[in-house]
């Protein structure tokens, strides 16, 4: 009798962490392919551009004008998705027509003063300087009575709906847990009432047992490509100590996810020696004031990218009505990861022309 080959055979996964199920067709990746394509944007950007509202010294909406900052510099969105002054108020028509107000704010975070670089072009103690930045908005904003969770997340790339190429990100604080990491919290706690353990902790075990889907790793931090993964060179960054937030993260520990970030976001770039277009973002614990013994703090990083720096992952057709399917299984999306340099392809060595 056939065994199921998962490099070869059409089979669905578990995503723990959400209780969902993603199709797998590794068979498909032999395909032919004839369909359109989208060309990432190569453009050189100046260290400095004086058309930019990011840009240190430049004007922003309204009157305010940045400062002349040297490193990570967060500030209050000027086009900001949720407002303080909204009232948390519930509107319920017999469970039919329902809604809450949603209370809070939005915050900017630029990683470095210079225009022309990204976090994979950064320097680690620079990125070391963009966690600080972090830890301190999330205390700072989870400590507010009325936020409850703190989304911290990064567009990078025009074809991810980043509309400002200067290094940021954005933080998005509110009074309600957002689905994703409420799904994920959800997971976490029946695993911890089931196994009286720690669902990640004891995934990454796993893990290391098994070697096929991790990228890279240090000290502090592992990156594989999940079992479950949905887009193209989907990682997830997992602590190796039970931590259920980046407040809870010591100096060393901070160090090692700034070289993480660096490096796989490095080999982001280096796959196709482009700027690699992504969404990423951190998931920890709610800030609404209970224990979370269930939450293992994580980051996913979401590239839609596929065969090549012009073809990508979208999601159509039996994706919208039914469920998530890739062709590339993780554990060949891990070992391209791996075969990849740290050194990004843009940095030159003495001996190339320049």
């Amino acid at each position: 009798m056939k065994t199921l080959n998962l490099s070869e055979d059409p089979h669905r996964r578990f995503n723990p962490l959400t209780g969902e199920w993603i199709l797998i067709s590794p068979h498909r990746t032999r395909r032919p392919w004839q369909g359109h394509v989208e060309h990432a944007a190569q453009e050189e950007h100046p260290q400095y551009d004086p058309s930019c509202y990011l840009c240190p010294g430049n004007s922003r909406a309204g009157s305010a004008v940045n400062p002349h900052y040297e490193g990570a510099f967060a500030f209050d969105n000027d086009f900001s998705a949720l407002l303080q002054t909204t009232p948390a108020e519930r509107i319920d028509e017999e469970g039919l027509l329902v809604a809450n107000g949603e209370p809070g704010l939005c915050r900017v975070v630029c990683f470095s003063p210079r225009h022309d670089l990204t976090l994979a072009e950064l320097d680690v103690a620079a990125i070391s300087g963009v966690i600080d930045m972090w830890v301190e908005e999330y205390e700072s904003l989870g400590g507010r009575r009325e936020i409850n969770y703190v989304q911290i997340f990064e567009n990078k790339g025009e074809l991810m709906g980043c509309s400002n190429p200067h290094p940021h990100c954005q933080i998005w604080a509110q009074h309600s847990i957002p689905d994703e990491p409420a799904k994920e919290s959800r997971q976490q706690s029946g695993y911890l009432r089931a196994h009286e353990r720690c669902m990640l902790c004891d995934y990454i075990m796993l893990e290391e047992k098994r070697t096929a889907r991790i990228v890279i790793q240090n000290e502090a931090f592992i990156v594989l490509v999940p079992f479950w993964a949905v887009w193209p060179f989907e990682t997830l960054i997992v602590s190796r100590r039970h931590r259920s937030h980046i407040g809870e993260l010591d100096e060393t520990e901070r160090d090692g996810l700034a070289d993480i970030l660096k490096r796989i976001t490095t080999r982001y770039d280096n796959i196709f020696k482009i700027s690699f277009p992504y969404s990423a973002g951190i998931h920890q614990a709610p800030t609404d004031g209970d224990p979370h013994p269930e939450w293992h703090l994580h980051m996913h990083f979401y590239p839609p990218l596929l065969r090549s720096s012009t073809v990508r992952k979208f999601m159509v057709g039996y994706e919208m009505m039914g469920e998530p399917q890739r062709d590339l299984t993780a554990e060949s999306a891990a070992e391209t990861l791996r075969q990849l340099p740290e050194r990004h392809y843009r940095i030159k060595t003495t001996s190339e022309p320049a």
